[in-house]
């Protein structure tokens, strides 16, 4: 009830002064943790249901991502693609590459999109995503370079799959973005505000490298829903939302 109250003012908020955000991206095992299924209890999933519901009503045109990030056996994909898609009836689903073609594929419709991790904004992402793949005689190039030729060829099947690219990553973004620069791939860049990654920097990097903005959608949650952290909200916490807000869509303005 908490959770939907704080929505329920911030989108009335939202509405009213018209900041219409690009996308919604709520992230399924925050909710999913909230569950206790032994003992009966799903507030969490009604909660993140309600969300849905507040969502399209405030916002109807704006597509809501599903952060769930799966990947599975090729049936088990498809299970999950039904949970994101019929179940939740969610526009879009992050996906998890590394077990391949028939892991993603489950995943591909045409009037759903998808957004593969291809370099992520978390710290050990670097661990396996910057190791160096030698393919043949080719010279050595970092995993992630693999993957977005995975993405570039997903997508020129379907025009549907995008990629999750983080912006604490700068000269890692732009090598990407370069790769994608004339590819029609929409990129999904979380990690900025409270993990650090500067919006302004991100635009700038896309800009220099004629990446089509118009195809970005960048991410910041909790600089935006809860910037005063692990302390007590402030008395004006909803005008610091909104604040953070505006700045975020001054920041990226196309």
């Amino acid at each position: 009830n908490d959770i939907n109250a704080f929505f329920q003012q911030l989108f009335r908020r939202m509405s009213l002064t018209g900041l219409i955000p690009a996308a919604f991206k709520p992230n399924i095992g925050y909710y999913q943790s909230l569950d206790r299924p032994r003992e009966e209890d799903f507030s969490g999933s009604l909660a993140l249901a309600d969300l849905f519901d507040m969502i399209q009503n405030f916002f109807p045109h704006t597509p809501i991502i599903l952060d769930s990030k799966r990947g599975d056996i090729a049936r088990s994909s498809l299970n999950y693609a039904t949970e994101a898609f019929d179940a939740w009836q969610a526009d879009a689903v992050t996906v998890a590459p590394y077990m391949g073609s028939d892991s993603v594929q489950p995943f591909i419709f045409s009037d759903k999109g998808i957004y593969i991790l291809n370099r992520t904004s978390n710290p050990g992402g670097k661990d396996l995503q910057n190791l160096q793949v030698v393919k043949n005689d080719s010279a050595p190039r970092p995993l992630y370079q693999e993957v977005a030729s995975q993405i570039i060829a997903y997508n020129a099947k379907s025009g549907t799959v995008g990629a999750v690219v983080g912006a604490t990553n700068l000269a890692e973004l732009k090598h990407i973005a370069l790769y994608y620069q004339d590819q029609n791939v929409p990129l999904l860049i979380p990690g900025v505000g409270s993990q650090g990654g500067s919006a302004i920097s991100v635009m700038q990097i896309l800009r220099s490298v004629t990446y089509p903005v118009e195809l970005v959608r960048i991410n910041s949650s909790s600089a935006l829903t809860h910037p005063w952290k692990n302390t007590p909200a402030p008395d004006d916490w909803l005008d610091v939302c909104i604040g953070n807000l505006k700045s975020l869509l001054e920041e990226t303005a196309l």
